[in-house]
């Protein structure tokens, strides 16, 4: 446009100068450009008029009296704060030390005399373009930073409720755990959890999702009910593997999947069944001997097969009080120093190889992790689990709100499970529950699930499979043990297990009887009985923790079949 044409969008503009013909001059360009004019013949009377009526646009000659120009310019630039109030100098200086001085005082531009009105309007219109730039960058940064804000306070909801869901467990109070969690960013895609069973034998998941942050904890909620739930029913591994595996296929996108290690620590049996699917590296270790035992990832992460490709085999291993099992996820190994070198599995073997003193074993590993001073790439996870005795405060089940006025007093049910279910299906959660409506058994769950337990193992491994307990001697032949168990159960064409309940009310209380048979052989009952006790062998513990729990037990049919009692008083 011309010199004289109207602005796009009138300014407010104050000019400041000691000269009155500059000064007009210059008020009446401006005005003719279609902007508002504000005066001052000074530079401390242009900072209160500055403070006055905020212009949006300053023209300041250098040289003033009573306050110069640059010091002025200061002043304004102070005031104006984050908002730019472009500074155009006036002046007929041309020395470069003295331009330097305009621009170190806030000075955006410079305008010569004589006033050139095209000169002074195209300035104008720069000037105008970067101020409302300016403002624009501020206004979106603002936006983004109310946004941000929104996020950070949805993300603490969302963590909030995702810390209740997943450490909902034992994680916390379990006595015999250790563990440390340090999550790249405010989700940790490193999932861990821990319960206990209604037998008190103690499940431990260590999982990490593909990620970081929110994406990476999207299926952390859904496993973590899955856990949860199937754990406290009494399902066994292989039961949560497969659910767990299915859940994770449906509702996760084909890019994402979790690397898990999943565990059954039993104090009663002195075992540990392990499935590890895609994570590093888990260990045994033999507090005795010192010697260890890898577990080592032998399947793909969970959510990455369909149903009928997963595989849900599990090994077994003896342990001994004290023992401990350690898992790590890859974060740990992953950790970077100052020169890109990871902490890796020497390392860790390092720390494993000169620990002397098993209970600081765990703080050394995270020792070393910190004298490394390594930068974390990922999430980083690990847990120790002891093998204690006293631990097994069996697992109370859930809380009932019902009045127990609809308590079935009476009955008897009969089940007969056939080779094709005893191959793929674990009644036992279901027969706890169908159990447990009777209001008086729930405050014995723990020991009425442990029972039943021991009591369908047996039948089913020694009975129908016809396993041999003795193979259990040492950690060889126990390993031996579960291998033909494996073996023999997906063989399994003929034989049953039969369970019978029956529930007959006394007075108030009542007696619940649970008769347990099999096809198999049979034992020498007395023999198998007349054998003392011993706490350290791996065999032959199952049938004194029978005795132990249950009120009379009672075999017929040469071993072949078994009943116990359970009772119950009416609560005061």
């Amino acid at each position: 446009m011309s010199a004289l044409a109207p602005a796009h969008e009138a300014l407010t503009i104050l000019i400041a100068d000691d000269s009155a013909t500059d000064l007009l001059l210059l008020s009446t360009i401006v005005r003719r450009q279609g902007h508002q004019v504000l005066t001052a013949a000074n530079g401390r009377e242009a900072v209160e008029v500055f403070t006055r009526a905020r212009p949006q646009l300053v023209l300041m000659d250098a040289l003033m009296p009573v306050m110069d120009g640059f010091e002025a310019a200061r002043w304004i630039k102070q005031l104006s704060g984050e908002a730019l109030v472009p500074i155009i100098f006036l002046t007929s200086l041309t020395d470069s030390a003295d331009l330097a001085e305009c621009l170190d005082a806030g000075g955006d531009d410079f305008l010569a005399k004589p006033y050139n009105p095209l000169l002074l309007a195209a300035k104008i219109n720069a000037m105008d373009r970067l101020r409302r730039l300016q403002a624009t960058v501020l206004q979106q940064r603002d936006l983004i930073a109310k946004h941000n804000d929104y996020l950070l306070h949805e993300q603490r909801v969302a963590k909030a409720v995702f810390d209740k869901v997943a450490h909902s467990g034992c994680i916390n109070a379990a006595p015999n755990i250790r563990y440390l969690q340090s999550p790249y960013a405010l989700f940790n895609g490193d999932l861990l959890l821990a319960a206990y069973t209604p037998s008190g034998d103690m499940h431990v998941l260590l999982g990490d999702f593909t990620g970081h942050g929110l994406p990476a904890a999207v299926g952390a909620m859904p496993l973590a009910e899955v856990f949860y739930g199937m754990t406290a029913k009494g399902y066994g591994l292989t039961q949560i593997l497969r659910e767990m595996n299915a859940k994770l296929k449906r509702i996760l996108p084909v890019d994402m999947f979790c690397c898990a290690t999943l565990l059954c620590l039993s104090t009663d049996r002195r075992v540990v069944e392990v499935w590890n699917g895609g994570m590093p590296e888990g260990y045994v270790l033999e507090v005795t001997t010192g010697k260890r035992t890898p577990l080592a990832s032998r399947h793909l992460p969970l959510g990455v097969l369909s149903a009928e490709l997963f595989d849900d085999r599990t090994e077994v291993w003896p342990v001994a009080l004290g023992d401990r099992v350690f898992l790590l996820s890859d974060g740990v190994l992953e950790t970077a120093d100052a020169n890109d070198r990871l902490f890796g599995v020497e390392r860790l073997q390092q720390v494993f190889d000169t620990n002397r003193e098993p209970d600081r074993l765990f703080d050394d590993i995270e020792q070393a992790l910190v004298a490394f001073r390594g930068e974390a790439r990922d999430d980083v996870s690990m847990v120790e689990i002891t093998l204690r005795s006293g631990l097994a405060t069996r697992a109370t089940g859930p809380l009932y709100a019902d009045s127990g006025q609809s308590c079935p007093r009476d009955w008897s049910v009969n089940f007969e499970f056939r080779a094709e279910t005893l191959k793929r299906y674990n009644p036992l959660p279901y027969l706890l529950q169908l159990l447990l409506e009777i209001h008086g058994l729930r405050a014995q769950s723990g020991a009425l699930y442990s029972v039943m337990a021991e009591l369908y193992s047996n039948a089913l491994e020694h009975g129908v499979l016809g396993l041999d307990s003795l193979l259990k001697r040492d950690a060889q032949g126990f390993a031996e043990y579960y291998r033909q168990r494996n073996e023999r159960l997906a063989q399994l064409d003929s034989g049953y297990v039969r369970v019978q309940v029956q529930v007959v009310p006394n007075g108030a209380g009542g007696t619940m009887t649970l008769r347990i048979e099999d096809s198999g052989p049979g034992f020498d009952v007395e023999k198998v009985l007349a054998q003392p006790m011993d706490i350290d062998r791996l065999s032959g513990r199952g049938l004194g923790l029978v005795r132990q729990l249950s009120r009379d037990i009672r075999w017929s049919d040469g071993g072949r079949c078994v009943c116990v009692e359970f009772s119950w008083e009416a609560l005061a």
